[in-house]
């Protein structure tokens, strides 16, 4: 397995300070010890409207001359809306987004069913917008339906987009839509019938299901579909040996259960990327603090989770 830095991380949006520029995020991955860096398709890093054919050169140069592979592309794609104009909008953005890949030589891109989005200009960080995050378990409606179905159509018509490029397709299990798990990320990816679309599956948005056998079933289940993974920064602390340990998790208030599931990764052969953000407001003593937590905490991630990838006997 190798690591990746998510350009997130350093976007300015969830701390004190400037946003890195793009070859910037290139020198901090080589800086802190990532092998590869995945570049996040929105401003104020690297939106498609922004970068120019020169740009793009520059950051394949800046990249291949500090040995950092640019891993993947990740996009905000969203296609549950009931508006069809945003629905179009966002299949013209995926076409922006996907010739951004080609010109970077990126052959895999991250989507989204629907991602929620960002306000970046009301509080001292960025806040995301109020969204469904679901229980892992929930009765279907009608509405739920709709949007299910919206999101499979919009999905795999950026899947054809993206064939013809020659470029495959990540679905991220990421609410809404999506409920917590791995289960209907699974069904969505055999909905789509698209061969070139496989998972991109995070084990902290399993939630409070982080048991031996959950991390177990949710594996094998995906399989050879699992082409990505995330790990947050953002729950690190300081143990009292002097090494690093997790605190809670945001988003249910306990550790990931990171020493199964890459334990279970490493059964199934996976050789993929796993890609280190901090996509929270970066906090110490009721603060909103600068670059320099940032770095400290995904620093600390980073040791965390090499060593425990050196540690790990496939389950």
């Amino acid at each position: 397995m190798r690591f990746g830095l998510l350009t997130v991380t350093y976007a300015g949006l969830f701390y004190d300070g400037p946003a890195l520029s793009l070859i910037e995020q290139v020198r901090k991955a080589r800086h802190l010890g990532f092998d590869g860096l995945s570049i996040e398709t929105k401003r104020p890093v690297a939106s498609p409207l922004d970068l120019t054919r020169a740009d793009r050169a520059a950051v394949r140069a800046a990249a291949d001359g500090e040995g950092i592979e640019l891993c993947a592309i990740e996009s905000m794609s969203n296609f549950a809306s009931p508006v069809m104009e945003e629905r179009e909008n966002n299949l013209a953005m995926m076409r922006l987004v996907l010739d951004l890949a080609v010109d970077l030589g990126v052959p895999l891109v991250k989507v989204f069913a629907a991602w929620p989005g960002l306000v970046d200009d009301e509080d001292d960080t960025a806040t995301y917008v109020p969204y469904e995050r679901g229980n892992y378990y929930s009765r279907l409606y009608p509405a739920d339906l709709r949007r299910w179905q919206r999101a499979l159509d919009g999905l795999r018509e950026t899947a054809d987009l993206a064939a013809e490029r020659g470029l495959t397709l990540a679905l991220q299990n990421h609410a809404p839509v999506l409920r917590p798990g791995y289960e209907d990320t699974l069904a969505m990816i055999r909905e789509l019938d698209r061969p070139n679309v496989g998972a991109c599956l995070d084990a902290p948005l399993f939630k409070e299901r982080q048991s031996d056998a959950y991390m177990t079933e949710a594996v094998r289940a995906c399989g050879e579909h699992v082409l990505l993974t995330h790990y947050g920064a953002w729950n690190f602390v300081d143990a009292p040996d002097g090494g690093v340990a997790q605190g809670p998790c945001p988003s249910f208030g306990g550790p990931v259960n990171y020493a199964r599931y890459l334990a279970e990764l490493q059964r199934i052969g996976y050789d993929g990327y796993l890609v280190s953000e901090y996509c929270l407001p970066c906090v110490v003593d009721h603060r909103v603090a600068g670059i320099e937590e940032v770095d400290r905490a995904t620093a600390m991630a980073l040791a965390y989770m090499k060593r425990l990838v050196a540690s790990t006997v496939p389950a």
